[in-house]
């Protein structure tokens, strides 16, 4: 593959990273798992399984007693933010710094634990940037509910702000729960209930949920001490098509793509990593692959790719960041995750170099991050190393 051209002066570096999953709460720890095909599923740990025809999922297992509490979605978010500015090693308080959240759900799996068992839980803690304050003294909140796609809308919103010169650091984070009322949904849609997430697999029977957040800190590559520079955003593609509620589009996930490659200045073939959104869903693994089949063409079988939804189940809002981290360490220590429970391909993408069974050794230099959310929410970014004079 031909290598891309170095990044321009004042691109967008990534300097701090943080992930609380299944599989962990380091970025480190997280990393081995996924390379080592560790799955985080699990039978359902604090609902009542009876209720449901699925009876597992990808749950953080951080209950006492296994008795369900308010504030756990707004806990790991903190968390994965403390671990990001650390990593950072540059804030010590985020009193000026802008803080973007994404998110599907919220806390709403604090809503039901109020509203039917009379948890307590304040009006005040429905919005993340209570907690932020309170920990950080961050005042500067926002909170994005763009689906599944949610995360890679704070990650395009926070470079453009680096980009802009409007802040001289930016967090971004993502953050989901699950809910009792968002699995009993989700149960009642597919037609099989599935015992595990099994993205682009022919016997797929749908997705389960994962629980999750993930924090990284944007600054500009030419500013941040280069010891400090994880990797570079070359571009965020954001694009909402709105063909369907639900059903995702393959016309407007390729055109996020290709406008993901053109902001990034790169050509298809340029792409050494793909990380597939990969739900896991009988229509979204089909439109993913049909859209990428369609930008990638001739290149198709070049890039590696991977779905670490079928480690870690959809996190949803933090799912997109969840997988850009990811893609980072991957570019960082030449490995790609593989695909768990991938035994035969569905037809759309029988062409494309999957990683099965093992992780792959790779050298990488340029990754593609796919999120796509309800309604036609699409986002896609592009990652790279940083250029020699980027940390020399």
């Amino acid at each position: 593959m031909s290598v891309s051209p170095p990044a321009a002066p004042g691109s967008v570096a990534i300097t701090g990273m943080g992930v609380v999953c299944c599989l962990g709460d380091t970025v480190s720890g997280t990393f081995a798992a996924l390379c080592s095909g560790r799955s985080g599923v699990a039978p359902l740990r604090a609902f009542r399984p009876e209720l449901y025809r699925a009876r597992h999922a990808y749950e953080i297992d951080d209950r006492p007693g296994r008795r369900d509490e308010t504030l756990r979605a707004t806990r790991w978010l903190v968390r994965a933010v403390r671990a990001a500015i650390a990593d950072d090693g540059l804030l010590d308080d985020l009193g000026s710094v802008p803080v973007l959240v994404g998110t599907t759900l919220r806390e709403l799996r604090s809503v039901e634990l109020w509203w039917r068992d009379g948890h307590p839980f304040a009006p005040r803690d429905l919005h993340f940037g209570t907690a932020l304050r309170d920990e950080f003294a961050a005042t500067d909140t926002h909170t994005v509910c763009n689906a599944c796609a949610a995360s890679l809308y704070t990650l395009g919103l926070g470079a453009d702000l680096i980009t802009l010169g409007a802040a001289p650091a930016v967090v971004v984070a993502g953050v989901d729960a699950i809910t009792e009322s968002s699995y009993g949904l989700l149960d009642r849609a597919n037609d099989r209930p599935p015992s595990a997430l099994r993205p682009f697999e022919r016997t797929r029977s749908g997705m389960l949920m994962g629980e999750g957040a993930a924090a990284a800190v944007l600054r500009r590559a030419d500013a941040a001490p280069p010891n400090r520079v994880r990797a570079v955003v070359r571009a965020v593609a954001l694009a909402c098509d709105a063909q369907h509620p639900t059903a995702p589009d393959p016309k407007g996930i390729a055109a996020a793509i290709r406008e993901g490659h053109r902001r990034a200045s790169v050509a298809a073939e340029d792409v050494d990593l793909v990380m597939l959104h990969g739900s896991g869903t009988p229509l979204g693994d089909e439109a993913e692959a049909m859209g990428l089949t369609d930008v990638l063409g001739p290149s198709v079988r070049g890039p590696y790719m991977t779905a670490v939804k079928s480690m870690t189940g959809h996190t949803a809002g933090s799912s997109g960041l969840l997988s850009l981290i990811v893609a980072v360490e991957s570019l960082r220590h030449g490995r790609v995750p593989p695909v768990v429970g991938l035994a035969e391909p569905i037809e759309a993408a029988r062409e494309f170099r999957l990683v099965r069974g093992t992780a792959a050794a790779a050298r990488l230099r340029l990754a593609q991050v796919n999120a796509f959310g309800f309604g036609g929410l699409n986002a896609v970014a592009l990652v790279e190393m940083p250029a020699a004079s980027e940390v020399a």
